[in-house]
């Protein structure tokens, strides 16, 4: 770590990451909360949900290819203020008292635009900056950062909720991603490893599905990425209903239930930073561990708050969100790791393709909680990941050998 830090570049792209990071789960706090204040309804929350993670399916190879041919720190300024001038002109229409549902979905539809462009690009310049050698713990440093930020962004947007209302959580939200762009002015471009592709930008998508055809490999690692989001990070989707119908507690008990979420995401970075030099040997193997595992704690989730109450059930999502995190590490990493230098922006586009089907997920949760209540919908979901890790150990037994 301290190696890491000595780079000029990692801290201000850690710090950006930090900043981003508070901005990102405020607004998914202040998000399902206007929601459920607007509909009532946990299966609307999972579609305004879904409206956040909808546009990274489609815009993902897309966002890989101009991670590989334009200055990556670039885009990700690029990307930080758009996503402020979103979340401002949100919290305007809010304060103006003229905000809708529709509205609100096609808001966060183009602050999710943003945020697919964002995500495959951190990951391949977090490349660039730390090279392959350093790759695990490059990002599982990021991934803390990330997870400080959400802590904070969830606390802060709790308060802020109660006390000003979420027109202002909007605005601080916005104030935020400022912060995240204004971090990466410092950083430099690092010099490629292999030049961008010449080919115009359809060319380059065209040729990349015809490599994920070609390579069951990389398709494999992309599916479990997709099945991680679509059932495990989908319990997020339930916070808010969990919060004030099973728990009866307000805007301020759904923040530290997203601060449990923060928590656990660190704890489980940190158990992997004193051994992980990479993920060769055993990445693949531990992958599906850690998936099965993710899976178990989604099905005490949903026991949780009958048998522990509310401090039970903050520290069930703390282990859950470890194993989510270890999930998630993992993912990005074997996908960067198993590409050519040239296609690192497009494996970030991969895992962006991957989360983009968090929709899915957030959809059939919200109904299944609708329909039969949240504990049964966090058990079902549970129940299908391992489930999926099981099959996927049978049917491709080379990712073991990763």
């Amino acid at each position: 770590m301290r190696a890491l830090f000595r780079l000029h570049d990692f801290r201000w792209l850690s710090a950006n990451m930090a900043c981003a990071s508070v901005g990102m789960m405020g607004e998914v706090v202040v998000l399902g909360w206007l929601a459920l204040e607007l509909t009532d309804s946990p299966f609307l929350v999972g579609l305004a949900m879904g409206a956040r993670a909808l546009p990274l399916f489609f815009v993902g190879v897309p966002a890989g290819v101009l991670a590989d041919r334009w200055p990556r720190h670039r885009l990700l300024m690029l990307t930080a203020l758009g996503q402020s001038v979103v979340a401002a002109a949100t919290g305007v229409v809010i304060l103006a008292g003229t905000l809708r549902l529709p509205q609100l979905l096609a808001l966060t539809l183009a602050s999710g635009t943003l945020r697919g462009v964002e995500h495959a690009t951190r990951q391949s310049y977090a490349h660039d900056v730390v090279g392959g050698a350093g790759l695990v713990r490059g990002l599982a440093v990021l991934g803390l950062a990330m997870r400080g930020g959400w802590l904070v962004g969830s606390l802060g947007a709790g308060v802020v909720i109660a006390g000003l209302g979420s027109g202002a959580a909007y605005l601080a939200v916005a104030a935020t991603y400022i912060a995240s762009a204004l971090a990466l002015l410092p950083v430099s471009t690092p010099p490629r490893v292999a030049a961008p592709s010449p080919a115009s930008m359809w060319r380059n998508v065209v040729d990349f599905a015809g490599l994920l055809r070609r390579d069951t490999l990389l398709l494999a690692l992309m599916a479990l990425t997709a099945g991680a989001e679509v059932l495990g990070f989908s319990h997020q989707t339930l916070l808010p209903s969990l919060a004030r119908d099973v728990l009866k507690s307000g805007p301020e008990g759904l923040g530290v239930l997203n601060a449990a979420r923060s928590v656990g995401g660190i704890v489980g970075l940190l158990a992997t930073m004193h051994g992980a030099t990479g993920v060769a040997g055993g990445g693949g193997a531990l992958f599906l561990a850690v998936l099965a595992g993710f899976g178990v704690s989604l099905i005490g989730l949903g026991a949780a708050p009958y048998v522990v109450g509310f401090a039970g059930v903050v520290l069930v999502l703390v282990a859950a969100n470890a194993l989510g995190a270890l999930t998630d590490l993992l993912a990005q990493s074997l996908l960067q790791l198993t590409s050519p230098p040239e296609l690192r922006g497009r494996a970030g586009g991969a895992w962006v393709v991957a989360i983009g089907l968090a929709p899915l997920g957030q959809l059939q949760i919200g109904a299944l909680a609708s329909l039969l209540g949240v504990s049964a919908a966090l058990a079902a979901s549970g129940l299908a990941l391992v489930g999926l890790a099981g099959a996927t150990r049978r049917v491709f037994p080379q990712i073991r050998r990763l």
